[in-house]
This record gives C-alpha cells, structure tokens and sequence, in this order.
C-alpha cells in the first residue's frame, strides 16, 4: 500500500516532529507529572492567545475551501474553537489561577506572534492546500500528545494536567484530526508536484512553530526590554 501523503510529510520530518511533539521537555514533565504549574499558566495563556487567531485562520479557510464538505467541516471546527473551546479555556484558566482579566490583557509573546503571524499570511495569500498542511501539525501533533500521555498514571495523577489531556482525547477533536488528515490527502491527489512542494514548506514549517512555542512555555521566554 503506496504512503499517503501526510505521513510521507510527518516521516520526512519525523526528527523534527519527535523533537516538538514526542521528546519536548515540556511534554515529558507533563507525562511524569511534574511539571511546574507557572510553565503550564504561560502556557495556557499564550495559547488563548493563539486560539483567537486561530479562529481567523479558519474561517479565511471556510472561504478558499473548494468544496461544501469540506467548508462544513471548517466551519464546525471554528464554532467548535470559538464557542466552546474558547469559554472552557477560560474557565480552565480560572480553576488555575488565571482571571479573566489576566487572559484578556496578556500580550502574545514572541514564539506565539511569529507562529499566529505566518498562520494567518499563509491563509490571506495562498491556495486551500497550503493553508490546511500548515494547520496539521497542530491539530495532529495535539491529538498525537493526548494519545501518548492518556495512558500516563503520572500524568493523569496531575489534575490540571489530566484535565488538559481530556481536551485532546475525546472522540470530537479526534474525529476533526482524522479528517483534516484525510482532507490534506485528497487535496494532495490533485494537486502538482509544485503544489505538493509548497505543502510540504508549510507543513514543515508549522512544525518548527510547534517546537518553538513549546519552547518558549518551557522557558518562559518574554520580550526583550
């Protein structure tokens, strides 16, 4: 049986991708249990941070999507992100420590600005095909952490850290990961070797964005004074 395109993607960069979603320090104090709760805050706000330019990047790909199928299932993730991830974000970040005040006046760092910055120039400026290869290593990676640390007793000992394994591993998100992987395949079916090429220059790239956001919770990097 031939390789299907994403994982010939994901096995072209499978160091790279170990590095950011497998093998990350940040993933493996979260897997051991002990990961220290300030890192997981920075964390958690900086992706709320993430999440509301996420929400723009799909809904410029409801718009570029070629298909009635295809922009249901856009759309149905974005209501999905914007109104019930979002509210049980917040309400996370409660439970946490974080206030609703703090969420909305925190700024993005720089891992999260750069990574939100060319999500959101890759939907305004180029084709479908790009734009859902540059959204996979996200929607796969945190499916593909989840299924790893499900199974951790040191992880799921950890409440906020059992808690956020849960957003990752119910049927939703990974039904929505099954098909946005399918989806980048029959994209790739038709599309030209140049336009393979590019898919895989955002896939690659969205990876390293994954690594660097990841590092820069773990180090709890901020902005140069």
């Amino acid at each position: 049986m031939p390789e299907k395109f994403t994982d010939y993607m994901k096995n072209s960069h499978i160091e790279l991708w170990n590095k950011s979603h497998v093998n990350h320090p940040f993933i493996i104090s979260m897997r051991e249990g002990n990961l220290d709760i300030e890192k997981f805050k920075y964390f958690m706000i900086q992706d709320y941070l993430f999440l509301i330019d996420y929400c723009k990047v799909i809904s410029l790909a409801v718009t570029k999507a070629t298909n009635l199928n295809s922009m249901n299932h856009f759309s149905s993730l974005l209501n999905e992100t914007l109104n019930s991830e979002m509210q049980l974000h917040r309400d996370f970040c409660l439970e946490i420590g974080i206030p609703n005040k703090d969420l909305e006046s925190a700024s993005a760092m720089p891992a999260t600005s750069s990574y939100t910055n060319y999500l959101l120039s890759t939907a305004y400026n180029n084709t479908i095909e790009e734009i859902a290869a540059s959204l996979l290593p996200c929607q796969w990676g945190y499916d593909e952490i989840g299924r790893n640390l499900e199974n951790s007793t040191n992880a799921k000992n950890v409440l906020f850290i059992n808690k956020w394994i849960s957003g990752y591993t119910n049927r939703e998100y990974r039904d929505l990961t099954k098909w946005l992987i399918n989806y980048v395949n029959e994209l790739s079916d038709n599309a030209s070797n140049s336009t393979k090429k590019k898919m895989m220059d955002k896939f690659l790239h969205s990876i390293r964005y994954e690594y660097l956001f990841w590092d820069s919770a773990w180090n709890l990097e901020g902005w140069f004074h």
